[in-house]
């Protein structure tokens, strides 16, 4: 198999493009310049955001393209159509998030959408990402495949929320833990997704798919503790009720990373159906397989992970977590 790897060097990417070089197939990254490719990579350079930059892909046939844009729709609509005539099929990595909120715990792929437009410069993620979608299906129809991940883990993370936790329980002392113990959530590990991706390209599949671990995969305890382990710092889970922390003005999801107080973003976010993927042979590895191998990562970086530039840095600072702890 051919693989053209649009981007291919930072997280997902990168992902996608090792698992492809381990399977043996031909890949070629395109990409800025910025970060080398994984090795066994051929490598073309071009901005698509620069007028003629994507002229470094005026030749050449690939079986499939993967593409993780997550900008102006008009980027992917842009090389979708140049591809179209020379590669197989297109697979856009799209999000969750193209589903429109509010929605029931239980959202499945013909969930109601946002809006959105190939031909629209950059407005807000959600709109972006269903843009891609609508460039992919354009250009490709029915050979397009739309991975609607929901939130991702695993190693090269670069948006800062697994390696925080796992920073912050290799600190060690007491540990704000959000509540309840019990509350699941759902991610897909970086791995998975790119094994997932490329086993459905190969089997001709298209059209979309929730890409996330079945509900209840895992919960925050699970999370948290495998950090703790896994880091052995010793930290001390003090479990706390979401109220007392938002009465703290500590906010969800950017400062506790991951985690969503019970309710309807919860229930959006963390109960979507994967019955699709699950049967079209999405496996799952456990939390701590997830926990273990980034935390190996992070440590090999001297505990500082690469932050994308247009994502805020997440975490609680000491400061807030002691007055919230009491100590």
């Amino acid at each position: 198999m051919r693989l053209l790897m649009l981007g291919g060097t930072e997280f997902v990417g990168r992902a996608v493009t090792e698992e492809a070089v381990d399977l043996g197939w031909d890949v070629t990254v395109f990409h800025r310049g910025h970060h080398a490719p994984p090795p066994g990579t051929s490598a073309l350079h071009g901005d698509r955001t620069a007028p003629e930059g994507l002229a470094a892909l005026a030749e050449g046939e690939w079986d499939l393209v993967v593409d993780t844009w997550s900008g102006a729709p008009t980027a992917v609509r842009d090389s979708a159509r140049l591809l179209a005539d020379r590669a197989g099929r297109y697979a856009y990595v799209s999000s969750r998030s193209v589903y429109r909120f509010p929605a029931p715990a239980g959202l499945a792929e013909d969930g109601p959408l946002v809006g959105g437009s190939p031909d629209a410069a950059a407005t807000a993620y959600a709109e972006d990402k269903r843009g891609g979608e609508l460039a992919a299906l354009d250009a490709f129809g029915e050979r397009a495949l739309l991975l609607r991940a929901g939130l991702i883990l695993g190693p090269y993370e670069n948006v800062g929320r697994l390696p925080w936790w796992l920073n912050r329980a290799a600190r060690g002392g007491p540990m704000l833990a959000p509540g309840p113990r019990d509350l699941p959530i759902q991610y897909i590990d970086v791995r998975d997704l790119a094994r997932w991706t490329l086993d459905a390209a190969r089997a001709g599949l298209g059209g979309a798919y929730d890409l996330v671990s079945p509900p209840g995969h895992t919960t925050m305890a699970g999370l948290l503790e495998a950090c703790v382990s896994v880091t052995g710092g010793g930290a001390e889970l003090r479990w706390t009720d979401p109220a007392r922390i938002e009465a703290a003005g500590i906010e969800p999801w950017t400062d506790l990373p991951v985690w969503l107080p019970p309710g309807e973003l919860h229930a959006f976010m963390f109960g979507g159906d994967v019955t699709k993927a699950l049967a079209a042979g999405l496996h799952c590895r456990p939390v701590e397989e997830t926990v273990a191998d980034t935390w190996a990562w992070v440590r090999g970086l001297g505990g500082i992970a690469p932050q994308r530039p247009d994502r805020p840095a997440m975490g609680v600072t000491p400061e807030q977590e002691a007055a919230l702890l009491g100590l």
